[in-house]
């Protein structure tokens, strides 16, 4: 895994330094929502569909759905919990919770998975994605941001951001095929094949993109620093419990627990904007965890490893 992470590293230094050097005078941050914006609306809707038309579907995609559910439950109480016994302005305390209980598991858990583990891992990432991420970071996210921040935008649709949704549109499609036992084409398999195979290179590029240095300021780190503990030991700690209870083994629950402790996810950063939250805060809690994983995830596929093997 050291070597798939450090080739990871070098797609995300790439885009980190592109915020300093600029080059052809494109912002950084204007870059990353163009490149961005191909991948959620084009490319990973292909990738949806190149999965799901093919994936064997049963018990097992609710269990991961609920896997994933539950983790960002767990996250959310665990972080409502340590707010009794601090006392934090509301904006901070929203920015912690999402950073906290939202994880980055397609953009940085896709390419972790599927080249640690092989092709068949997309489906893993794509499920818990789809079906145990993506509705509560468009619903429960929302009102968290809401209730710890102040918009404008109070009457705006959660129903409506989850139906103008190319991936999960894509994705009812595919489970349609799929159910319908339709066989996917040979040219249609080279074709998504070919668009999905862009994702994981522009959405390391944007997740480089997406980091904001300016946010290390000391008054920042103590609370960011915790931050990093419950996202980089507890949830993942909660993980593999829950994939256990779940019945999960050897290498898929090695890669649920890894998606468990994935670093915060870059979305928050757009809510804690919007919403008012403390927006420096989480740029630098999505900086600390993204760096500390580099770390934290090679230690928990080897000790996952080496309890799967039994040594």
């Amino acid at each position: 895994m050291v070597s798939v992470l450090v080739q990871m590293a070098v797609l995300i230094l790439c885009g980190a330094m592109w915020r300093i050097i600029r080059p052809g005078g494109l912002d950084a941050d204007q870059t990353r929502l163009a490149l961005t914006a191909v991948v959620f609306y084009l490319l990973l809707p292909a990738l949806v569909l190149s999965v799901l038309w093919t994936a064997d579907l049963g018990i097992d995609t609710l269990k991961i759905s609920l896997f994933g559910a539950g983790i960002i439950l767990f996250g959310i109480a665990i972080t409502w919990v340590a707010a009794r016994f601090v006392k934090l302005a509301p904006q901070r305390l929203g920015a912690a919770m999402l950073g906290i209980a939202f994880s980055n598991v397609t953009y940085m858990g896709l390419p972790v998975l599927e080249q640690t583990f092989g092709p068949w891992a997309r489906t893993i990432v794509v499920q818990i994605d789809l079906f145990g991420s993506m509705p509560l970071v468009f619903t429960l996210g929302v009102l968290i941001a809401r209730h710890y921040g102040t918009s404008n935008s109070e009457n705006e649709s959660m129903l409506r951001s989850l139906l103008l949704n190319p991936p999960l549109w894509t994705a009812t499609i595919a489970l349609g095929l799929n159910l319908a036992g339709i066989k996917q084409p040979d040219w249609m398999e080279r074709f998504l094949t070919g668009l999905s195979d862009a994702v994981v290179p522009l959405m390391l590029i944007s997740l480089g993109l997406g980091l904001r240095w300016h946010a290390w300021h000391t008054r920042n780190l103590p609370l960011a620093l915790v931050v990093v503990a419950f996202k980089m030991a507890a949830m993942p700690l909660f993980g593999l419990g829950l994939g256990l209870a779940l019945g999960f083994g050897g290498d898929t629950l090695t890669a649920l627990v890894l998606e468990a402790a994935m670093p915060s996810m870059l979305l928050g950063i757009v809510y804690c904007d919007r919403y008012r939250l403390d927006t420096s805060f989480y740029a630098l809690a999505v900086s600390l965890t993204t760096l500390v994983a580099m770390v934290s995830l090679p230690f928990w596929h080897h000790r996952l490893s080496t309890l799967s093997y039994g040594h």
